[in-house]
């Protein structure tokens, strides 16, 4: 699926009419993505805070500052792909600052053809944050629910005397005889005995 099929929210941060005419006019071709724009960093940090963006999008510079800082700051966000545009003169003394943080860079002026390449990327770097953010939260539940049996393991070795391998049993038993999760039997246990 391509970057046509796609939906993404843009937060465009440029003081220039021209380049947001001209990006507007690329983005309205691709469809399904709706870019917000501010003028200065001091209101994308405002906008940022507000909400998630999947994209962000500098023209720098910017009225009130370069936007460097803020590009680095914006990678942080979980899920945001950040690409920003620099005077030419200035691309390898940028790139060399921000690469190492995951922003992209681009010299300007650019061609229509290589800004929909960079949009490109940024929209294939985004699914592979999706995908990455996913097996992380599937590995922070995973986690969870091994604390939820452990705890659940104490309290029957506490209060039932049990020893480890038998509370262990005693869980797994349960949960396959009522056909639910280990974690549903923990949660019980720590329930009934909390």
């Amino acid at each position: 699926m391509g970057l046509e099929q796609r939906s993404y929210s843009i937060l465009i941060v440029s003081a220039s009419e021209n380049f947001n005419t001209s990006l507007f006019s690329l983005l309205a071709e691709l469809g399904g993505c709706r870019p917000h724009t501010v003028e200065n960093i001091n209101s994308a940090k405002r906008a940022l805070a507000e909400r998630m963006y999947d994209f962000v999008i500098i023209n720098s510079p910017l009225p009130d500052e370069s936007g460097i800082r803020f590009a680095i700051d914006a990678c942080s966000f979980r899920g945001t792909v950040v690409l920003l545009m620099v005077r030419n003169d200035l691309y390898d003394e940028i790139y060399s600052k921000v690469f190492e943080h995951g922003v992209f860079t681009l010299p300007k002026p650019t061609s229509r053809q290589t800004m929909m390449t960079a949009l490109s990327w940024m929209a294939s770097a985004k699914e592979r944050l999706k995908k990455s953010e996913k097996k992380t939260l599937s590995i922070e539940e995973k986690m969870e629910e091994i604390r939820l049996v452990n705890r659940a393991k104490w309290i029957l070795i506490s209060e039932l005397k049990m020893t480890e391998p038998e509370a262990h049993r005693y869980i797994e038993k349960k949960a396959m005889d009522r056909c639910v999760s280990k974690r549903d039997i923990a949660q019980d246990i720590i329930r009934t005995y909390c």
